[in-house]
């Protein structure tokens, strides 16, 4: 079993454009889709579509259309009550893949909807294999929510606590590290915009043009005590690091349709080859055979696991 905690969730609505965008302009678009999303729960639809037992927690009235689409779609999830909608993202995607994002912040949560939230994840998390903590922090939570959780289900849990997975931005990364090493996960997910604001040790366009300077980089966050980061580097591919080694892997360029969810699917590539056994460059393999995936569907749309290609994805040590 899988947990994912989703504290923002969000209605996904993607307007795929027949043009570039214009700011100012009248635009014109091929199509448009809605999806129950947020970076926990697309973690869960890529495990379910997979074969893999995954449960998504998230704040929701039962009525809330982002519950209902959950339930529609048939994932297993617990949803809290907060007396309040869910907020609408809208992404805009131009025919050469470029996609622009508008995010509402989300419903404000009080201490006791967090409090009740966090109860519902370490309950769920019992046994469980993983449990993965993602996507923004709505209005109201303190930054360090996630590191506290960490620490809550390992010290809660004991024995039978999880590994724990990460994948935020801002301060509620910087977060899980300013405590020391008991809020450190066991993964977390950065892209490179993400790496470079929590390591200070280069930029966003460094990262992507030189992954072994990612890798680097990425061995600093390991040394503090996380165990695994797998970094995404856009085209470039992505770096696996851990206590054992460094890797690269990289796909053939895709046309792209998408980048939205590129990144949860990636999460969601590594730890469904984590479930099945796979060694760290084969976990490594199949997230960015997922992540190269995503790229070419509409939307927030998370491959299947049909819909990848592994064997073209190559992987060398660093």
């Amino acid at each position: 079993m899988i947990v994912t905690l989703t504290a923002n969730p969000s209605m996904d609505r993607t307007v795929e454009l027949v043009s570039a965008l214009v700011r100012g302009g009248v635009q014109r678009a091929s199509s448009a889709s809605a999806q129950a999303a947020g970076k926990g729960v697309n973690v869960s639809r890529g495990l379910v579509a997979a074969g893999v037992p995954t449960l998504a927690v998230l704040p929701g009235d039962a009525t809330d259309p982002v519950v209902l689409g959950l339930l529609e779609a048939g994932l297993p999830h617990r949803a809290l009550p907060v007396g309040q909608p869910l907020r609408s993202n809208i992404t805009l995607a131009e025919p050469d893949g470029t996609t622009t994002k508008v995010n509402e912040p989300g419903p404000v949560l009080t201490a006791e909807h967090q409090r009740l939230l966090a109860a519902a994840t370490v309950a769920a998390s019992s046994g469980a294999a993983w449990a993965v903590l993602a996507g923004s922090l709505p209005p109201g939570v303190d930054a360090g929510f996630y590191a506290a959780l960490t620490v809550q289900l390992r010290r809660e849990l004991g024995d039978a606590a999880p590994r724990i997975a990460v994948d935020t931005s801002g301060d509620p990364l910087r977060a899980l590290f300013a405590a020391g090493r008991d809020s450190a996960p066991d993964l977390i997910k950065p892209n490179a915009e993400e790496l470079a604001e929590l390591t200070s040790l280069g930029s966003e366009a460094e990262f992507e043009a030189d992954p072994r300077f990612a890798a680097t980089a990425a061995r600093s966050l390991v040394d503090s005590g996380t165990g695994a980061v797998l970094a995404t580097l856009g085209a470039r591919g992505a770096v696996l690091v851990t206590a054992d080694g460094a890797w690269l892997a990289t796909h053939p360029p895709v046309a792209a349709r998408s980048t939205v969810g590129a990144g949860d699917s990636s999460l969601a590539g590594y730890l469904l080859a984590h479930s099945r056994g796979a060694s760290a460059p084969d976990c490594l393999r199949q997230a960015v055979a997922h992540g190269s995936a995503a790229v070419s569907l509409p939307g927030s749309t998370i491959p299947t696991v049909e819909q990848t290609a592994p064997a073209s994805v190559t992987v060398v040590e660093l």
